[in-house]
């Protein structure tokens, strides 16, 4: 089932510029202090009693445990640097100034009054000047943002600069930086992506879309989800609201108008949710918001019973497209934003190219173009696409890989040179496209100036490229041990420039058989002493010469069968010179290690 969040900042552009301006260290106490008070000296003097342990004179039987006259007879007979302070006795007395000087003045000067502040708002700060942020619209300056102060003082996003500035004299007016918070909104969707949910997506000017299908129970629960994301925002100094739907646009209209900070509606129940929320919910453009006002259309609701037809005529279709949205009667697709931005080049023919001549020579400059950004994010390429778009609309892609991240240019292109033939040119390739999907870092190496004579170890890398060009990435490998007894796993399969561990000191096979292959006709003297003659596959094989046994016991850790199973080894060489490497099932003395049979598990060189 489908679960999106909207989540909306509402005083997105004022608190980004607040937080730009706050201060590197944490805001005093003592700054939020009102600037009639006066300071009062809390600390007389140094103690002469540590305040880590022991009797503090003045900590409770100054409060009143004792008698009044009695506690201060004994509060005036201690010398003066031990005596308790007016606060922790719980008493204080300060200078104030006059109330009247606090007012504002009636002859224009500067006001010293400070604006009201709701007690919502103490964020802010405690005698804060009104702030807007205003846009240049035409001929004249628009609000975009105010804060809560200016909200409380009447001032609106959308009024005229000039209108504010009349309204309020000492207003505090600022320029709007959209570019700073839709970039601040890509970075807070890259957050969401690596840390919430893989699918997260900038919503307007002022929130995200999260997709959280499937993802919220990896916080404990959607509502847990919503306290998470508040509680880090507000860490950051942002107000948000959040609601969660199982469409888009009831998310995004609940989060706006739902008047609640959390919001999770139950699945199926979008209609009936929004159905008191004003049109405006549904993202309609202003002029669509006006013609709807003239027919009386005030609630989302309004639209349910009427006609699509007449509806789509007097609203336009963009209306009929966001209800049906916001109920779920038609799919609202996300566009996630993506994590990382993979390098690409692009070339745009001015004529179609058929030959492979030519589109070698694309390939080369789009080369060219792609290791010139690699080289600039100091990114190293490990797959390349080429995507070739014939005149029909067809495309045509071809993949190269590389054993180790690379910018060399010329290895890349005989590596395409190799695989051009595949590309069906049609009748002709108008649009080419290179991109590198998958990069690693690839930083500068210091070289040696050879003087001292050393010798450094070629790099293989562009001959393993070349050689997994032609027979296949799969036919390249290497094999490395495995810590094990039991040989099938001692050993597996790994890339070509892995560095593989160490062998153990005993002899092994070139060639193991993935799974060990039964003999008959085996003609073995037990318990010690290799076969005489076998067959295998079909062919009697008689040894001449025989070296064993290597006794191997089975990981009983493994399995509860092989906690008595034994295997015993033999090297042995035929009459005709083949080596084979045999096994017995058993020790030849107890049954339950083994029931006795032959096995050739692997071939020597």
């Amino acid at each position: 089932m489908t679960r999106v969040a909207s989540l909306y900042l509402p005083q997105l552009p004022i608190e980004r510029l607040r937080r730009l301006e706050r201060p590197s260290a944490p805001l005093d106490a003592a700054a939020l202090v009102p600037r009639f008070s006066q300071a009062i000296d809390d600390d007389p003097g140094a103690c002469s009693v540590p305040r880590g342990g022991g009797w503090r004179p003045g900590a409770r039987w100054a409060q009143g445990a004792l008698g009044l006259a009695s506690a201060q007879a004994d509060i005036d007979a201690l010398p003066a640097h031990q005596r308790p302070t007016m606060r922790e006795m719980g008493r204080r007395s300060e200078t104030a100034d006059h109330p009247f000087r606090a007012m504002a003045c009636d002859d224009g000067g500067p006001a010293g009054r400070p604006w009201p502040v709701h007690a919502a708002h103490r964020q802010y700060h405690l005698w804060a000047r009104p702030l807007v942020l205003i846009a240049r619209s035409g001929q004249r300056d628009i609000v975009t943002a105010a804060c809560p102060v200016a909200l409380d003082l009447g001032l609106r996003p959308g009024m005229a600069a000039a209108h504010a500035r009349a309204l309020i004299s000492d207003l505090d007016v600022r320029g709007a930086d959209r570019t700073a918070d839709a970039a601040w909104l890509d970075r807070l969707a890259l957050h969401a992506v690596r840390h919430w949910t893989p699918t997260a997506s900038a919503c307007d000017a002022d929130g995200l879309w999260l997709d959280l299908t499937g993802t919220t129970h990896l916080f404990g629960g959607e509502d847990r989800f919503c306290r998470r994301v508040l509680r880090f925002l507000d860490r950051l100094g942002f107000t948000a609201r959040i609601a969660i739907a199982a469409t888009p646009g009831a998310a995004h209209a609940l989060a706006r108008f739902g008047g609640h900070t959390v919001i999770i509606l139950p699945p199926r129940s979008e209609a009936q949710a929004i159905a008191d929320l004003p049109l405006a919910a549904l993202r309609l453009a202003a002029d669509t918001l006006a013609t709807a006002g003239r027919f009386g259309l005030e609630r989302i609701g309004d639209l349910y019973a009427m006609p699509r037809g007449p509806l789509a005529k007097r609203l336009g279709l963009k209306a009929v497209e966001r209800l049906d949205q916001a109920r779920g009667l038609v799919a609202e697709p996300i566009v996630p934003v993506a994590a990382f931005e993979e390098p690409r080049a692009e070339r745009r023919l001015l004529e179609p190219i058929v030959t492979a001549e030519a589109i070698n020579h694309v390939i080369g400059d789009l080369l060219t173009d792609l290791v010139h950004e690699l080289q600039g994010r100091r990114l190293g390429l490990r797959t390349a696409v080429l995507t070739c778009r014939r005149v029909d609309g067809i495309d045509q892609r071809i993949a190269v890989g590389t054993a180790r991240a690379t910018r060399d240019a010329k290895h890349l292109a005989r590596m395409f040179a190799m695989r051009v033939e595949r590309i069906d040119a049609g009748l002709g390739i108008e649009v080419m496209k290179l991109a590198a999907p998958r990069v690693e870092d690839l930083q500068p190496v210091a070289l040696g100036c050879g003087l001292l004579g050393t010798q450094h170890t070629p790099d293989v890398a562009p001959l393993i490229d070349q050689l997994a060009g032609r027979a296949g990435e799969e036919a390249l490998f290497r094999v490395s041990a495995i810590e094990s007894d039991v040989p099938e796993r001692a050993v597996r399969r790994t890339p070509p420039l892995a560095t593989t561990a160490g062998w153990p000191a005993w002899r092994r096979p070139v060639r193991l058989l993935h799974r060990p292959e039964l003999l008959t006709n085996v003609v073995a003297l037990l318990p010690d002493h290799p076969p005489r003659r076998f067959s295998w596959r079909g062919t009697p094989y008689r040894v001449s010469a025989g070296e064993g046994p290597e006794r191997i016991h089975g990981e009983w850790w493994r399995c509860s069968r092989e906690m008595w199973a034994v295997r015993d080894y033999f090297m042995v060489e035929t009459g005709g010179g083949e080596r084979f490497w045999l096994f017995r099932r058993g020790d030849g003395v107890d049954a339950p290690t083994g029931d006795l049979t032959w096995y050739l598990h692997g071939v020597f060189g």
